[in-house]
């Protein structure tokens, strides 16, 4: 059965037709039923394309309850705000002045004898949450203020008319808005000072550290008060922890990829193993500084030469991507204990064999090469400065790659691990003899490498890393999943072990990553919303909230259940998870994921308050929960806009757009008007990310 709406023209009013509640255009006929019948009037504005108004039209307008109430306590009035700019820009001023905030969909209670606000919102949910009452609470609070309260509504009243309203309705912003915005700043400092230089002991990456310093330095605007206060340059500790990585001996020169850390604080003699998740969080962590805007040359060689690495020596035929290589090697097969190091450094005699004095002159320059070397008589290269490498430089290190492969890296697309000693010492190897690679494949860490790759792609639009991250992936859809279940391991095609809590988060973030870089293929978003709902299921504390370790039915040999949220050598799981739960409630507008969200933050909120050194990934996901911004857009605006540093943004493809827009930004649950320019999008997308 439908209402008064049904004959509207107007889109957007139409959408409400079918709604149980009783709504009236705005009109004489029902400003007068309203003064006669002595109802509040609930003026509900939005327009056709606003995300937040569809949301709650399915919601709190279409609910049973609310209507009944609705209907017999009030005179509902829907407006479109594209008809009538006039009242939404009236009614708009009350509610900014109110509660500090706009925009729609807007929802206001006029008095019916002069129609002045009283109260006013954005979007209610149905049943409390985000710190909001639920709907049919604010209606009965309303009607019974209006019914009980006559001098005081006459009081508010007059000061609306006389000054707008400072003030009334604080609580909609909430003080646990406040205590987050207090605490993700606690967070940011709390990371950055982690990330700092300093001058003693072992240099490891740190990327979630890293991470949440580079995402707090968008907050760092001449004028705001993290700029005033803060008291680290954090764009340049960012920068420096990224230069530390790329220049470092942390870093393969020669044949790509990351070890897992320096034995000292000058990023110059590494523990040679390279882990598959190192890699993928420093590939990620690069591409968001330079999509940041610091374009260092050095950065993009790093990711391209990585990904050589993951191709040439960590990719198997299957498409998934192997879990580690060994930091020893044996330097002849002979030997009865390999060697650390030996495959990766050089010997200053090695190096004038191989070079001409012109190109080992110039690597003496620019990288940290002597006769004595810095580890054990040999050298581990070290860039002395940021920059392009001169092509006198880049041919004197092919040629070491031909002496550690013994082939070029054009000519060379894979190069064959040794999956153990033995394969190691009697393979007949045309170089260097290798370390051993652990061929295992982990979802996590697999997760963590397509993330990266995803990232990459999107600010540097080279397809062989999209290439690489959807057969990685597509092997895990494939193969990991065994009578119903995720599994977390694969050796040589058999998935074993059941999937735990950093597989989940890290492959549904990867699939979210992936959507991001192709948003016109639809299976990274339905794969990742059908992961959730396992994961959900299998390993969420209904009683604790966050995500438990392991799934319910394999804790036989534990004799406690834990839900880790600290970080370590890869992200909290929990930390991913809850950021995880934000993104999809913005892709999806199920907001079941934010309700998972709330009571994750709520779970873990002591342990953020009191060891913010220990979870920076919670800090990152409140980051997510606080400045969350949804873009709808064309695919091509979506490619172009994906590149930029939006850290806290999603994208939907969106082809029917308002007239002369150039896309829609909702932040939170509530949307701004549509741009009419690209810049003007931006702007929005800009302030949106900044707001908490």
């Amino acid at each position: 059965m439908t209402n008064r709406l049904a004959e509207a023209k107007s889109l957007y009013l139409r959408k409400h037709a079918e709604n149980p509640i009783d709504w009236w255009p705005w009109c004489d006929e029902a400003l007068t039923t309203a003064k006669a019948q002595n109802k509040p009037i609930f003026l509900s504005i939005g327009y056709s394309s606003c995300h937040w108004c569809t949301v709650m039209e399915g919601e709190a307008f279409s609910d049973p309850a609310v209507a009944e109430y609705m209907n017999a306590n009030f005179i509902p009035i829907k407006v479109d705000r594209e008809e009538r700019p006039d009242l939404d820009s009236i009614y708009m001023q009350s509610l900014q002045m109110m509660s500090g905030q706009g925009g729609w969909p807007l929802n206001v209670f006029l008095s019916p004898e002069d129609l002045v606000p009283f109260y006013a919102g954005t979007y209610f949910p149905l049943e409390p949450r985000y710190g909001r009452p639920g709907f049919l609470q604010v209606l009965q609070a309303i009607r019974r203020y209006y019914d009980t309260e006559k001098e005081d509504l006459r009081d508010r009243k007059a000061v609306i008319l006389e000054s707008l309203l400072t003030s009334a309705v604080l609580q909609f912003q909430g003080t646990t808005q406040a205590q987050d915005r207090d605490l993700l700043r606690q967070g940011w400092e709390t990371s950055t000072g982690i990330v700092t230089p300093n001058q003693y002991g072992n240099s490891f990456p740190m990327i979630p550290y890293a991470e949440l310093a580079l995402r707090g330095t968008r907050f760092l605007f001449p004028g705001s008060t993290w700029e005033q206060e803060s008291k680290y340059d954090a764009k340049q500790i960012c920068t420096q922890r990224g230069l530390d990585l790329a220049l470092g001996g942390i870093y393969d020169h020669v044949g790509g990829g990351f070890h897992r850390y320096t034995v000292d604080p000058t990023w110059t003699v590494p523990h040679f193993e390279k882990m598959l998740y190192d890699n993928g969080q420093i590939v990620e962590y690069l591409a968001n500084l330079w999509s940041a805007g610091v374009q260092e040359p050095a950065f993009e060689r790093a990711i391209a030469h990585t990904v050589q690495w993951l191709k040439r020596e960590m990719t198997d035929t299957s498409g998934y991507f192997w879990a580690a290589q060994d930091a020893d090697s044996f330097i002849t097969g002979e030997e009865a204990e390999p060697e650390e190091g030996a495959f990766y450094v050089w010997s200053y005699s090695e190096l004038e064999q191989l070079l001409t004095h012109e190109e080992l002159t110039e690597l003496q320059q620019s990288f940290t090469v002597t006769t004595n070397g810095n580890f054990e008589g040999k050298n581990v290269l070290q860039r002395r400065h940021p920059g392009e490498l001169s092509e006198t430089l880049e041919t004197a290190l092919t040629k070491l790659f031909v002496a550690r492969y013994g082939a070029t890296p054009e000519s060379l697309e894979t190069f064959p691990p040794a999956r153990n000693n033995q394969e190691a010492k009697t393979s007949n190897w045309p170089g260097r003899i290798p370390s051993v690679t652990d061929t295992k494949m982990i979802v996590a860490w697999n997760s963590l490498m397509i993330s990266g790759l995803a990232r990459a792609y999107a600010v540097f639009r080279q397809s062989s890393y999209l290439e690489l991250a959807t057969q990685a992936a597509n092997f895990i859809l494939n193969n990991q999943f065994v009578n119903g279940r995720f599994h977390r391991l694969n050796y040589e095609g058999q998935a074993t072990v059941l999937a735990q809590s950093e597989d989940y988060a890290f492959f549904i973030k990867a699939l979210l990553d992936l959507h991001t870089c192709c948003p016109d293929q639809k299976n990274w978003l339905e794969s990742a919303i059908a992961l959730q709902e396992e994961f959900d299921e299998y390993l969420w504390s209904v009683e604790l909230g966050g995500y438990y370790n392991t799934s319910s039915d394999a804790t036989q040999d534990l004799i406690v259940r834990e839900r880790s949220y600290a970080d370590n050598a890869t992200p909290s799981a929990n930390g991913v998870a809850i950021a995880n739960l934000v993104r999809l409630a913005l892709l999806t507008d199920n907001l079941h994921y934010l309700d998972l969200a709330e009571q994750g933050f709520r779970a873990f909120r002591s342990a953020m308050s009191h060891a913010p050194q220990a979870c920076p990934s919670l800090f990152t996901a409140l980051d997510w929960y606080s400045n969350s911004t949804l873009i709808r857009t064309t695919i091509e605006q979506i490619n172009s806009l994906s590149s930029q540093y939006l850290p806290t943004a999603v994208f939907t493809a969106e082809s029917k757009l308002p007239q002369g827009s150039v896309g829609l930004v909702c932040q939170g649950l509530k949307c701004l008007p549509a741009p009419e320019s690209l810049e003007q999008l931006l702007q929005q997308v800009q302030q949106s990310q900044t707001r908490g």
